[in-house]
């Protein structure tokens, strides 16, 4: 008996869904590894330096468009997602507050990688068990945005959503709220059909991106994207995007927010994803105030940690520079001068000059009218998140 026939491979996949979903995931999708056709719009974003500083996507080449050279033996891809919109997401109250900081709601739990790993891990052990009587062993890898894999072309491959032009995953159900995972396998198992694109006409991300990084549909500047500058920039954040970046401190949601389809997301079940307080809707000038080791003791097991304390303090330093003048503030920023970096001193300075210029009506804020559309769109569209 042939080493594919020796095992019932529908049912397999059949049972590997049901097993996923056991685990938590709210989709589970099959399929093959063939991303020739992403080769060449990667090749091209790579070659127009979209990438920004992020070296390791250079470096790594096609690779992640081919999966059996990043693992070889892969024959399959099991592509999983899993819902991490909290309760009580405050959007809307929180950038509309120059005075708090902002967090990516996908920060502010535990790790993702963390979870999603340790999930994927067990699917990958239970389907092992499963064949352990056959004449097949189960080789297999999970993956959770940390390697050269393009996600979100398996994911679109595998049924599990489309690529938005926003360049992230929308699924009709669920929106783009949602962490994607994959389990590489060498079993041949059976394929999902594909996602259909449902975008249309709409250009809402495009639009109301603050920093405009959707350069055109489904094509992002990551040196422009808010993500991109407070999370993998170690360099000087460019000025003339600190005022765009508002009160956002670590990522950003904006193109998520005025995605209509993120009117039908779900909140998440996984308890790992809720808010810790000590990040949720705090004060700028609190959050600035931390030493290093309050950092690392409250971004412990937390995606943030991974920025280490000086970015941390840089990209607060900036938002600082966008809040409306106080002296409480200017008083903070003085005494924060030295006591990091030259590059934290920087973007302290600037944040001093900003906030001087405004006491003396010298300085010109970023028009509003964008982030009050914004806000308004978060309120008619997820009032229950508001």
């Amino acid at each position: 008996m042939s080493k594919i026939h020796s095992i019932d491979l529908i049912q397999l996949s059949n049972d590997i869904k049901a097993w996923g979903r056991t685990l938590g995931f709210q989709d589970v999708g099959i399929c093959d590894i063939d991303l020739s056709k992403h080769e060449k719009p990667l090749r091209e974003w790579l070659d127009k330096g979209y990438h920004g500083s992020m070296h390791f996507m250079e470096s790594h080449g096609m690779k992640r468009a081919r999966p059996d050279e990043l693992v070889p033996g892969t024959l399959r891809v099991i592509s999983v997602r899993m819902n991490y919109l909290p309760p009580d997401a405050s959007f809307a109250s929180h950038l509309n507050d120059p005075d708090i900081g902002y967090i990516s709601r996908y920060a502010l739990g535990r790790d993702y990688h963390k979870v999603l790993r340790k999930k994927l891990k067990q699917l990958g052990e239970k389907i092992a068990h499963a064949i352990a009587n056959s004449d097949i062993e189960h080789q297999y890898r999970p993956f959770v945005d940390s390697a050269p894999v393009l996600e979100h072309a398996l994911a679109e491959k595998a049924g599990i959503g489309w690529t938005g032009k926003h360049s992230l995953t929308l699924n009709k159900d669920a929106g783009s709220w949602f962490f994607l995972g994959e389990l590489f396998t060498n079993l041949p198992l059976p394929i999902d059909a594909p996602a259909e694109p449902a975008c249309g006409t709409c250009n809402a991300c495009m639009t109301m991106c603050p920093t405009n990084a959707i350069v055109a549909p489904y094509t992002v500047d990551a040196k422009r994207c808010i993500s991109y500058l407070t999370i993998e920039l170690d360099d000087d954040i460019p000025e003339a995007l600190r005022p765009l970046m508002g009160n956002r401190i670590y990522g950003c949601d904006d193109c998520q927010l005025v995605c209509p389809w993120n009117r039908y997301a779900d909140i998440t079940e996984e308890s790992d994803f809720y808010p810790r307080q000590v990040l949720h809707g705090k004060r700028l000038i609190d959050l600035f105030a931390w030493s290093e080791a309050t950092f690392l003791r409250h971004t412990e097991g937390s995606p943030i940690r991974r920025i280490g304390y000086e970015k941390w303090q840089r990209n607060i330093a900036v938002a600082l520079g966008n809040a409306p003048y106080s002296s409480e503030i200017v008083d903070a920023l003085q005494q924060a001068l030295k006591k990091v970096s030259d590059r934290v001193d920087r973007h302290i300075q600037w944040a001093i000059a900003q906030q001087l210029a405004r006491k003396s009506n010298l300085g010109k804020d970023t028009p509003l009218r964008q982030q009050d559309r914004l806000i308004r769109i978060v309120q008619k569209g997820l009032p229950r998140d508001a």
